[in-house]
């Protein structure tokens, strides 16, 4: 019979990133807190809004002093073009020449200073609202109306793309065994198989249990069945391989052996120490001690003893 080679394993559902969303801006106060956890959110998304009050009157001032310094700008070029003019002529002095077309150099610095500190004035404006990085779900909020909140806080935290993923815990004798793109069947909490594929497998090995990390990829149809920090057992796939098998009511325990009775050419059943292996249903494979053509008693082993007498009926 054909039985599937596998190694099971056991590891913990994590998200496959989690971004954190902070403040960019502080010392203003939370007004608004438009999402919270569970939620699904696109890229974009406003998830919270800060008190703009302030970041609007440094906006007026900036815009102020960007007039005034265009007027000292329009000023000064009008005079250094008159400087420009008289120069030839000899009639305007050299220092004041310099003078006026320094001052014109001046007013247009101050001019692309002053437009500098508009801009950032409009940027904290934008700060002002907290957006999504990217389309996921909020797994943590720490945000509150009304919190005044320091630069760089973290308001949320997001599970990007809504994507979780398998670390599946491997020994590291196994671990070259697995290869990216495998199948892997996973048993959720509600008994249902999810298969799912290997994305990478960890390039170090951990020092203290020499296991090594196994990240497979969940399929978005099984997002409702997992959740991050659940600890989840499955089984990677190797294709298949001719096995003997037989049923597990034939398997009997004695003296703590997994044993089997055959039936020999006297009717007469002996029993044989087996090695079991993989499981396929009621189905076990038996890897030493039964020869191929060996008749298995499978009803009522349990109550047999070696040298009993048999009858074998249709």
């Amino acid at each position: 019979m054909a039985l599937a080679q596998r190694i099971a394993a056991n590891g913990s559902i994590a998200a496959w990133q989690e971004a954190s969303v902070g403040a960019e801006i502080g010392g203003l106060r939370l007004t608004e807190v438009r999402v919270n956890v569970g939620d699904s959110v696109s890229a974009g998304q406003v998830l919270a809004v800060f008190a703009s009050d302030a970041v609007l009157a440094e906006i007026n001032q900036a815009k102020a002093a960007l007039n005034e310094a265009k007027a000292v700008a329009s000023e000064a070029q009008a005079n250094a073009d008159r400087a420009r003019a008289l120069q030839p002529s000899g009639v305007i002095s050299a220092q004041q020449f310099n003078k006026d077309i320094t001052a014109e150099a001046t007013a247009k610095a101050r001019v692309e200073s002053a437009q500098a500190n508009l801009a950032t004035m409009e940027l904290r404006l934008r700060q002002t609202q907290v957006r999504a990085p990217d389309q996921g779900v909020i797994s943590a909020r720490s945000a509150s109306v009304g919190a005044v909140v320091n630069l760089g806080s973290e308001l949320f935290r997001l599970i990007r793309a809504n994507r979780l993923e398998w670390r599946a815990e491997l020994v590291s004798t196994e671990l070259h065994r697995i290869k990216p793109g495998q199948s892997v069947r996973l048993n959720a909490a509600n008994g249902q198989e999810v298969t799912a594929k290997v994305r990478m497998v960890a390039p170090t090995v951990d020092l203290q249990n020499r296991t090594g990390l196994v990240y497979v990829d969940l399929p978005t149809s099984a997002m409702g069945l997992f959740k991050p920090g659940m600890f989840v057992r499955g089984e990677f796939e190797f294709g298949s391989t001719q096995a003997v098998v037989v049923p597990q009511a034939s398997l009997v325990v004695r003296d703590g052996f997994q044993q089997v009775y055959v039936l020999g050419s006297d009717q007469r059943v002996k029993m044989l120490k087996v090695t079991v292996g993989r499981r396929q249903g009621d189905m076990i494979e038996i890897t030493t001690g039964l020869p191929a053509d060996a008749e298995v008693v499978v009803k009522g082993a349990g109550f047999l003893t070696a040298g009993d007498l048999v009858k074998v009926v249709p």
